[in-house]
């Protein structure tokens, strides 16, 4: 039987692959300008007095890096700053997987997967940052992309809806 470290070498727990993975992408990773612009507030699910309040144009820039592993599926790791649906600074620190698939020989691409990030927003627990985890999608080629994620509905309450978040990516 092999000691406890040799062991541990050969299969490093979730914290120690996270750190490498952060580290592998930070550090071979392509940089990246992330630039947003539009929130899209769901006609369904809130009131049209409650839609005429928010920001739809949610402006904002962030920086990323991202790399294709070996299956050819996009990791990334971003900060993003944008103005939220109340007019305020909502800052994004995340990690986002995508399954890429190939749709034209000119190298247009559309991708698939998830991103898992820390969010503060100032009209939620005082700003203090909150894990959240959501879809995400793109189109694109490697150097430009348009991309989205969708922040499911909460609870029934009319006035508490969903939101489609669209942004850009493009390689520096």
């Amino acid at each position: 039987c092999a000691p406890a470290e040799a062991q541990q070498g050969d299969n490093p727990g979730w914290w120690q692959y996270a750190k490498n993975k952060v580290n592998l992408i930070a550090n071979e990773g392509q940089d990246e300008l992330y630039l947003s612009g539009y929130a899209y507030h769901g006609r369904n699910t809130y009131t049209a007095e409650r839609i005429a309040e928010f920001n739809e144009k949610a402006w904002g820039l962030g920086y990323g890096k991202s790399l294709n592993n070996a299956k050819g599926d996009e990791e990334s790791l971003f900060f993003m700053t944008i103005s939220d649906s109340h007019y305020k600074p909502q800052p994004m620190l995340g990690y986002a997987y995508q399954w890429m698939w190939p749709i034209a020989k000119s190298g247009i691409e559309i991708g698939a997967g998830y991103t898992a990030m820390l969010v503060s927003r100032a009209d939620y627990y005082g700003g203090a940052p909150l894990p959240i985890v959501l879809p995400v999608a793109s189109i694109g080629t490697k150097k430009f992309r348009v991309m989205g994620s969708y922040v499911p509905r909460i609870s029934n309450n009319k006035g508490n809806g969903d939101v489609l978040f669209v942004f850009c990516r493009t390689e520096l």
